[in-house]
């Protein structure tokens, strides 16, 4: 039988600690239940385990033991690191001690899955340096900004690299859970959970859900006008070469602070903010395609649909319907 380590960090916890905890107990024991019923032995011992007693949040108002201790537990399968506080600077208290046990299991040849900000965690061992990581859109920068050397894919639901799993934010964890139950179960087991739990499997992107707010934290005064000039005049037809002469910077040097302040190209940001302010019209108004399109600044309805698909994973009529309850179907 194999070992399943779902960790209790010590502190730095969240209400979404204990969401991707009990989500992951559960439905992994449903599955262990589900091979058991069709005449297989349960394929995992799942157990809690921390460095204390017990783990709480909000003065007491949730309350979490540990089964077992990390200590204890001297060879494990596969640990589940559960999502953290999304201000996490660097690991406390007995989270330093979870930190170097995920490390000597990992070498030990134990796989390792952190759910959503749980990949500060990860990346804390160091064991995501020059791997791909998938977090919470809105924590990514955070991400950046700690550990240069990980590959923040933001776009990515899940990363499977080497053993190391990875995922997108908020509730996304449960579809990592069906994920590894397919690769450590079989297909047949994650259908029957997604199906007992309602989530929808396969899922690969978690681009659509993306709400994109340019990182401005980043000391860069010169870059910083000019994202605000782009997001004040993202309507109209800006030249990259032009902006960096209005703040007095060569071109290839202006590419240069924008990349390492934003993470993105100029072109890209235009993009991102053109296509931020077409998926809001497709929410809340009854705007065409088209009215849109010209609305944010796009004359060519076939590069339009090509950078929105590839910002947002989606068409802009496919998103215009799932987010818009009084969608016109027409095009």
């Amino acid at each position: 039988m194999k070992h399943l380590t779902i960790l209790i960090p010590d502190a730095q916890t969240s209400f979404n600690t204990f969401a991707c905890i009990i989500g992951a107990y559960d439905i992994f024991k449903r599955a262990n239940a589900f091979w058991k019923e069709t005449g297989r032995e349960q394929l995992f011992k799942v157990e809690l385990a921390g460095t204390s007693e017990k783990t709480e949040i909000n003065d007491g108002l949730l309350t979490i033991k540990s089964e077992i201790n990390i200590s204890s537990v001297k060879q494990t399968d596969l640990i589940i690191i559960p999502a953290i506080s999304h201000d996490f600077t660097q690991p406390e208290k007995g989270n330093i001690g979870i930190i170097n046990w995920i490390e000597k299991q990992y070498k030990n040849g134990a796989e390792v899955a952190s759910m959503c900000s749980g990949a500060m965690i990860l990346a804390s061992t160091g064991l995501l340096d020059g791997k791909s990581c998938s977090i919470h859109w809105n924590t990514a920068d955070r991400l950046k900004k700690l550990f240069p050397k990980v590959l923040v894919k933001t776009d990515r639901l899940i990363t499977d690299e080497h053993g190391i799993y990875t995922n997108g934010g908020g509730y996304s964890f449960l579809n990592l859970i069906l994920y590894l139950i397919e690769k450590y179960y079989d297909r047949e087991t994650a259908i029957y959970c997604s199906k007992i739990y309602q989530i929808e499997i396969d899922r690969q992107r978690q681009s659509g859900f993306t709400i994109f707010k340019g990182q401005k934290a980043h000391g860069d005064t010169i870059v910083e006008k000019a994202q605000n000039y782009i997001e004040d005049n993202f309507q109209e037809k800006i030249s990259i070469e032009e902006l960096s002469k209005m703040f007095s910077v060569g071109r290839r040097n202006f590419d240069r602070r924008f990349i390492k302040a934003t993470g993105n190209t100029p072109v890209e940001y235009m993009q991102r903010v053109k296509i931020e302010s077409a998926k809001k019209a497709f929410e809340t108004t009854r705007k065409n395609i088209n009215e849109v399109m010209f609305e944010v600044g796009y004359t060519d309805e076939k590069a339009f649909r090509e950078v929105f698909r590839k910002i947002t994973g989606m068409s802009p009529l496919g998103y215009k319907k799932k987010y818009n309850k009084e969608a016109m179907v027409e095009y």
